[in-house]
């Protein structure tokens, strides 16, 4: 059975504090995308981070190897999440997986955070590690540069990376999609 993880990104505090907005792993597209791929047949997990808007990349670490397996893995990450995932590949040159996908990947090219969270070398083998690398971006996102910097950064490494780009999605949550439903991203994953 091939396991897919989800990851979600960095909440702002407020919004991880507030008991209006779900947790971060139940927000956006995730639980829509876990549904639908539970109903395909995946064993699907969406790791909820501690805190997350922290930043520590240990707290991050810990919770996202408790759903990690040596089964087949199809890796998803949105933002930080998407950031965190391409860490950890680096940092861990024995693990293959079948598919990493990143949504509005953001590494903080500009190093903003003042956490040592993106503080790595990028792998540039992993591609011999990963059998496809799908990179979600929308030009109207509201991070744009820094999206587009990572996203720049990260083909220069990867020239092979599959490229979904759109310009109406912003930073694929909820108040720019305008739904939760993200079927580009389950066929990227299923496909």
């Amino acid at each position: 059975m091939r396991r897919v993880i989800i990851l979600h990104g960095r909440p702002d505090e407020d919004e991880y504090l507030s008991d209006a907005e779900p947790s971060a792993s139940n927000g956006h597209w995730i639980p829509w995308t876990q549904k639908q791929l539970l109903i395909a047949g995946y064993d699907v997990q969406t790791p909820e981070i501690f805190r997350s808007f922290e930043m520590s990349y240990q707290v991050w670490l810990q919770e996202f190897e408790r759903s990690t397996t040596t089964a087949p893995m199809v890796l998803v990450g949105h933002s930080c999440g998407a950031g965190f995932l391409v860490r950890w590949l680096s940092e861990h040159p024995a693990v293959a997986v079948d598919k990493l996908v990143l949504v509005a990947p953001w590494l903080d090219p500009e190093r903003s955070v003042r956490t040592d969270f993106f503080a790595f070398e990028i792998d540039d083998r992993l591609m011999d590690r990963v059998g496809e690398l799908h990179i979600f971006v929308s030009s109207d996102d509201p991070y744009k540069e820094s999206i587009l910097d990572t996203v720049h950064m990260l083909n220069e490494h990867y020239p092979a990376a599959i490229q979904h780009r759109y310009d109406n999605m912003g930073h694929f949550c909820f108040e720019q999609m305008h739904t939760e439903h993200f079927p580009d991203l389950v066929a990227a994953i299923v496909g």
